[in-house]
């Protein structure tokens, strides 16, 4: 029997003991005053059953480094002073496929998570622009990075690494916007 059967089973049970409840509570009063007591209201509701806890519902909930990954990439952008993610390396490969017109870009560009028991390590680099203090923008990511995959996925964040790769010089614009400027 499936679990919603059985819950309909118990439904049906528990209204029917109600009503039974309610028609013997009747058979002492006499007819008259059993009309006289029946007020048109509002409908006897019946009981329902209880909805189950997180605590005793069965199952389990697993979350994708690969949305920690978009979640920490988002907080380590919020940040005033960082101007990109990701590597040189990666950086350069985003800018091709940009010119070339193939896919877009990744969102975890730069980010790199690793989840264990609920608890996470995080890998980020960045690049920073030039006239902000390299260490405060690096803590200021480490920090929000931190706090967000807590606050939002639940779980407990045991290190966040931040690698500064490079230093967007003014006037200097991202590859991408480069590109599609010429």
């Amino acid at each position: 029997m499936s679990e919603a059967a059985a819950v309909e089973e118990r439904v049906e049970e528990q209204t029917d003991a109600y009503a039974e409840e309610r028609l013997d509570g009747l058979a002492d009063v006499p007819a008259d005053a059993a009309a006289d007591r029946a007020e048109p209201g509002p409908p006897a509701q019946t009981p329902r059953p209880e909805a189950p806890t997180a605590n005793v519902l069965k199952g389990r909930i697993k979350v994708a480094d690969e949305v920690v990954e978009k979640v920490a990439a988002l907080a380590a952008l919020e940040i005033p002073g960082v101007a990109d993610l990701g590597g040189d390396l990666e950086r350069a490969f985003e800018s091709v496929r940009d010119r070339i017109g193939v896919g877009s870009k990744r969102a975890t560009q730069g980010v790199e998570a690793r989840i264990q028991d609920q608890r996470v390590s995080i890998d980020v680099t960045i690049v920073i622009v030039y006239g902000h203090v390299v260490m405060d923008v690096a803590t200021e990511v480490k920090v929000n990075v931190a706090r967000s995959v807590s606050r939002m996925l639940g779980m407990h964040v045991v290190e966040v690494n931040v690698t500064v790769d490079d230093v967007r010089l003014p006037g200097q614009d991202r590859p991408a916007e480069a590109a599609q400027a010429s």
